[in-house]
């Protein structure tokens, strides 16, 4: 190849990397799928989508506050295991090391003590401490950009009026580049909108409600929308699922196989409200806690709010998950290649189908039915793997309902033969996971 050829060649190849970074980094806001026009809040002639709901009406500061942190899942993100409310070390296991949430107690010194309004505004709009170093993306500020100041401000309120907890704040390990913080001020540039919640006229109140609570408050998408290679959310592909923190986040689009466009608005509620909807599992993991902390102490009406706006997600489908769940198993062990695994045979009927039952209907609560839900239809088998190693529990009007957790008493290698087993018995699809992808899985959730 001549000189001018190969001149061509490489300007066609920096023209194509150039075109697919820029098809990356203008990519649509969340809520870009609604059409039509939006306008300020100061513009929207409907009651406001913002602040806490009607039945907080004549609230405190402070109270709408805690509503709001509630909606906003601060608690589980600020929370160690063990220890103290708000006063951080949650460890974040990502691809690049390991981040430690900060303690956001009113402590002067450890704490958001001496942060002043403006200091908070720009922490939870911006990503930007007040020392002026960069927050990483763990902390959902690419979300909660689109919180109104009052939110922000009542959230601070709230915080400020808890004990404050002398904790230092843990140091991450990442590797280099990914701990020079100072790059994320560019990453912000492209990746964070830095504005607050526009409604769209065209859209119901309610839908405009449950907007504001996913988008603003909740950050759904933050574990159930993929990301592209630059770890921002890639919104071409809302709500079509993705793997955080070491647990799968299914799809929750509309789609009618694989996300939750077969559910009913009653199933949906109950599943948020309750971590539980018959026929379609039981939440664990981050869902559950996020079902704990926040989605149980939402106002009915806003439960319905964010059943409506989750429901109107275009449907994007997940092509490795059945589009059809398998039911209930015979009463008696079924045969087949994928169920030879003598151990993991062994294991559930040892640990497991006292509680499961054989069927997997179990008789004791159907929080702990297996047929009919997501996780024993995943042919990842990762969410099926993590209850057992890490257990679940739920709270029901008769009392807590726990999975104990087996990740102590159970090798990598037997926890990988019971979740394929699991999967061949009551799902679509028999599961393959392996002895090193669960130790992966212990390590993205260890503390």
């Amino acid at each position: 190849m001549n000189a001018r050829g190969l001149l061509i060649g490489l300007a066609v190849v920096v023209a194509i990397g150039v075109a697919a970074g820029l098809w990356i980094i203008s990519g649509p806001g969340p809520m870009a799928f609604a059409g039509g026009g939006k306008v300020a809040l100061a513009d929207y002639h409907s009651p406001s989508p913002a602040g806490a709901p009607a039945s907080l009406a004549n609230a405190t500061l402070v109270q709408r506050g805690e509503y709001l942190a509630r909606a906003a899942d601060c608690l589980v993100c600020h929370t160690a295991r063990g220890g103290r409310a708000y006063a951080g070390g949650y460890a974040f296991a990502l691809p690049f090391g390991t981040l430690y949430s900060t303690n956001i107690t009113p402590d002067r010194e450890t704490g958001i003590g001496a942060y002043s309004d403006a200091d908070f505004l720009a922490a939870v709009h911006r990503g930007v401490r007040r020392d002026g170093a960069r927050l990483y993306p763990a902390m959902p500020f690419p979300s909660y950009t689109y919180m109104t100041d009052a939110d922000a401000l009542a959230i601070k309120a709230y915080l400020f009026s808890l004990p404050p907890v002398h904790a230092p704040n843990r140091p991450d390990r990442l590797a280099f580049p990914f701990d020079q913080r100072w790059l994320m001020a560019a990453w912000s540039r492209f990746f964070n909108a830095d504005t607050r919640f526009h409604p769209y006229p065209s859209q119901s109140p309610e839908w405009n409600r449950g907007a504001y609570l996913a988008e603003a408050l909740a950050h759904c998408g933050e574990c159930h929308t993929p990301r592209n290679i630059a770890f921002a959310l890639d919104n071409r592909r809302k709500f079509a699922g993705a793997v955080t923190a070491g647990w799968r986040a299914y799809d929750i689009s509309s789609d009618k196989g694989t996300g939750v466009g077969g559910w009913s608005e009653t199933e949906l509620a109950a599943y948020l409200a309750a971590g539980h909807a018959a026929g379609r599992g039981t939440a664990t993991g981050p869902m559950g806690e996020a079902v704990d902390q926040s989605f149980s102490t939402l106002a009915p009406e806003d439960l319905r709010a964010l059943v409506a706006y989750v429901r109107s997600v275009p449907p994007k489908a997940s092509p490795d998950l059945p589009a059809t769940l398998a039911g209930p198993a015979s009463g008696w062990p079924k045969q087949g290649p994928a169920l030879a695994d003598a151990r993991g045979k062994r294991m559930f009927e040892g640990a497991c189908a006292s509680c499961h039952d054989w069927t997997g209907v179990s008789p004791l609560t159907p929080m702990a039915t297996l047929t009919g839900s997501r996780a024993v239809n995943d042919p990842s088998a990762v969410n099926v793997a993590q209850v057992v190693i890490s257990g679940a529990r739920r709270w029901t009007p008769q009392g807590v309902v726990t999975m104990p957790a087996f990740g102590h008493a159970y090798s990598d290698a037997e926890i990988a033969a019971v979740a394929n087993y699991v999967t061949a018995r009551f799902g679509a699809k028999p599961s393959r996971i392996s002895e090193a992808g669960v130790a992966a899985l212990r390590r993205a959730t260890a503390q």
